[in-house]
């Protein structure tokens, strides 16, 4: 029918071609309402599955209880021997994938600090250790791969054996950073309190406390004590000393 050989197959085809493209008239004194009520039931619905569904099953396997944590949209998919651990008041989507090194001994740990947000379509790989200090945020699609998970032999990786340790490394966030969508972070790398890196960045090395970094490999672009930033915090602390 697609190829339009015969009569009948351009009569079917442009039928439903006519069909698919059929449009319900657009009137706002009905769409508008139904559209908004649309909006309350599947939020209504959402916060039911969060509380009584998506939260407590996530709960229970965390390595403790962590108070006013919320799990959005569903539940994270974990992978692997892996111990999770959770602080006050974090919020995590559904669309998460949180995996552990298999063949890592003591098993792999994800320490999560106090009002962080993990965002939509995050990975977390642990091949030792992460650690996400507190009022970190991570923007949607941000991957910590802390294990490549093949090694680099190819015999060995066509084999399906598992990477070597030399190439796992603890990744560690302190207090304060902000991932923008899209950053990758490498094995062995620490970023510094309150650093800021940009959309889609690589980070391979470490990065220094209080900064901005971009790019690929991630540099650092500026300090925020620079400019603007350090005289709106001068200004604020001025004020609280007031």
């Amino acid at each position: 029918m697609k190829a339009r050989e015969t009569p009948a197959a351009r009569l079917i085809y442009s039928t439903g071609m006519a069909v698919r493209k059929m449009r319900v008239p657009q009137i706002n004194a009905i769409h508008r309402p139904l559209y908004m009520l649309d909006r309350l039931v599947r939020s209504t619905i959402g916060d039911v599955l969060r509380i009584i569904w998506y939260t407590p099953l996530f709960q229970s396997r965390l390595e403790g209880y962590a108070p006013g944590l919320a799990v959005t949209g569903g539940i994270p998919l974990v992978m692997g021997n892996l111990q999770i651990e959770f602080g006050r008041d974090c919020n995590i989507s559904g669309k998460t994938t949180l995996a552990g090194r298999t063949s890592s001994s003591p098993a792999p740990r994800l320490t999560v600090g106090d009002n962080c947000v993990i965002g939509w379509q995050n990975s977390i790989s642990v091949g030792t250790r992460v650690v996400i200090g507190n009022n970190v945020f991570m923007a949607s699609n941000c991957s910590l791969i802390g294990y490549p998970g093949h090694p680099l032999d190819p015999v060995a990786r066509a084999q399906h054996l598992p990477d070597n340790d030399e190439q796992t490394g603890d990744i560690i966030l302190e207090d304060d950073v902000w991932l923008a969508a899209g950053v990758t972070v490498m094995p062995g790398v620490r970023i510094g309190r309150g650093t800021i890196v940009g959309a889609g960045s690589v980070v391979t090395k470490d990065l220094p406390p209080m900064t901005i970094a971009a790019g690929v490999p991630a540099v650092v672009k500026r300090r925020l004590e620079d400019g603007a930033d350090s005289s709106a915090r001068r200004e604020a602390a001025a004020v609280d000393a007031k």
